[in-house]
């Protein structure tokens, strides 16, 4: 048995809506599972808005300490903090799951996961680089980027059901208790950065370098896309396994991502329909309904500050409160 799982809060359902749809259609024998960081106690989806996959939340999946982890982290962090700890979740609690895959909400899975899988049988674990060759301008991302946000991208992982994979788990959960922070001068990139150290650790661990594996805005500069009679292929010979669609905003159809500035979407008209596909899925799977849901472990800034200042400052109330004030 093969588990795949996202996370993600309210407010991204409509991405986790679509990626669990495009797992339906390529992967149907693959179980799928929404992680949700975020409380369904009072909350009621109107007509049409409940997801068809069962949602984990995050409350139920035993993370000692998780309201204090909650109160440490923004949105961001917490969501990819949570990560290592719903592994541990899925192979405890599904013991014929030989296999756990992890997507970031933003992917659609565009064929079956044949190749992940074979190599999952001779792997322990399944990363894939940001990129496989260099970059050729000081755009951004480009390597200083990736040195500073980790080799590997972790919307997605891969692992094997394995005592060795179980120990690394483990020591990657108590690294995110508490830095798992969006900290580049501290080295801290969310859990990417922790994610160097599994093919060191874990000696059976597969670089994914084909290019038909998590195509993104962070590597285009090497993938050109063309659609075929059977699909979607990259670099004209290798099939487009799936496409991760960081930093798109539907609402703002002609950006390619918030998070480059090497490529403008008009003038890559080999990704029109890429593109056009996740928009149009984004809005029929709800996006603009569930981007009204706040999430409800999220602290204000200002408080969520305080509250790390005063754990690790460990001064009195009242002082820190009086310099915040002044932030």
């Amino acid at each position: 048995m093969t588990i795949a799982f996202t996370i993600c809060s309210i407010n991204y359902l409509a991405q986790a809506r679509t990626l669990g749809d495009s797992l339906k259609a390529t992967n149907p024998e693959i179980l799928f599972f929404i992680g949700l960081v975020d409380a369904l106690k009072g909350v009621s989806f109107e007509e049409g808005f409940l997801p068809d996959y069962p949602m984990v939340e995050i409350d139920n999946i035993g993370i000692e300490g998780f309201q204090e982890m909650a109160t440490r982290y923004n949105i961001t962090e917490l969501n990819t903090a949570v990560k290592p700890f719903y592994f541990t979740y899925f192979f405890k609690n599904y013991t014929k799951a030989t296999n756990v895959i992890y997507f970031d909400p933003d992917i659609i899975v565009f064929q079956p996961l044949t190749g992940l899988l074979s190599s999952l049988s001779r792997y322990k674990a399944v990363l894939t680089p940001h990129i496989t060759t260099p970059i050729g301008d000081r755009l951004v991302p480009n390597e200083l980027h990736h040195l500073n946000t980790g080799i590997y991208n972790l919307g997605f992982v891969a692992f094997r059901r394995d005592p060795e994979i179980s120990t690394f788990i483990r020591w990657w959960e108590e690294k995110l208790r508490y830095e798992c922070l969006i900290d580049l001068c501290n080295g801290l990139f969310v859990d990417q950065n922790w994610m160097n150290f599994l093919p060191v650790f874990v000696r059976e661990t597969w670089i994914e370098r084909e290019p038909g594996y998590n195509a993104a805005y962070w590597n285009l500069h090497e993938r050109v896309f063309a659609k075929k009679d059977t699909g979607y292929f990259v670099n004209e010979v290798f099939p487009l396994i799936f496409f991760h669609y960081s930093g798109y905003d539907p609402e703002k159809p002609e950006v390619l991502s918030k998070y480059q500035d090497r490529f403008e979407l008009g003038k890559r008209p080999d990704l029109t329909g890429l593109f056009d596909l996740y928009r149009t899925s984004l809005l029929r799977n709800g996006n603009s309904y569930y981007r009204r849901f706040p999430c409800a472990y999220i602290k204000p800034p200002q408080v969520r500050r305080y509250l790390r200042i005063r754990k690790w400052a460990k001064m009195p109330f009242n002082y820190l409160k009086e310099q915040l004030d002044t932030i």
